[in-house]
């Protein structure tokens, strides 16, 4: 029996051991570049989601003091877009808002340049409005009254049918 208790090892128990000073190290090393990852994802998104420099400091600073919870807190309160969205989203508003106005200035079939008063596209011969029955003001479609001299508009004077044809040229019966 001697010769068992003499073999056993000695009294050291797992946490007291080479092993598990390697493990816990190798724990701590990776709990802290995960740490270091989240500070530097913060920072990271912060410069792509804000534009004042010292902002973007704060929120690093909030993602780096409370480990694990910063990065956390930064994600509720961090601006929901981009820089580089919002500058686009304007510019592409930008130039629909320039397109549309545009479209008013041109006709819709060749595309030739008009004025808001036109009836007749000068370059296709388009009929582009409707003129008032009384002073041959250019009436918009959904209009019920001219707003140049108070005449009623009648019911479908206006009508889509009538709006961008082309005026059909009366051929003399004679040349025939």
């Amino acid at each position: 029996m001697r010769l068992l208790l003499a073999a056993a090892p000695d009294d050291t128990t797992f946490f007291e051991s080479g092993t598990w000073g390697a493990i816990r190290n190798l724990g701590i090393f990776l709990a802290l570049v995960f740490w270091a990852a989240t500070v530097y994802w913060v920072y990271k998104d912060a410069r792509r989601r804000i534009d004042d420099p010292w902002l973007v400091a704060i929120a690093t600073l909030l993602g780096a003091v409370p480990p694990f919870v910063g990065p956390l807190i930064y994600m509720l309160f961090r601006p929901p877009e981009y820089i580089e969205d919002v500058r686009e989203r304007e510019l592409e508003i930008l130039a629909i808002e320039e397109q549309l106005a545009e479209r008013d200035l041109r006709c819709p079939v060749c595309k030739g340049v008009v004025d808001s008063s036109f009836l007749v596209c000068p370059v296709c011969t388009t009929r582009l409005k409707q003129a008032c029955a009384e002073c041959a003001a250019p009436l918009e479609p959904i209009w019920q009254v001219c707003p140049y001299c108070a005449t009623h508009v009648p019911p479908g004077i206006v009508t889509g049918e009538d709006v961008l044809q082309p005026l059909r040229r009366q051929r003399s019966r004679r040349g025939r």
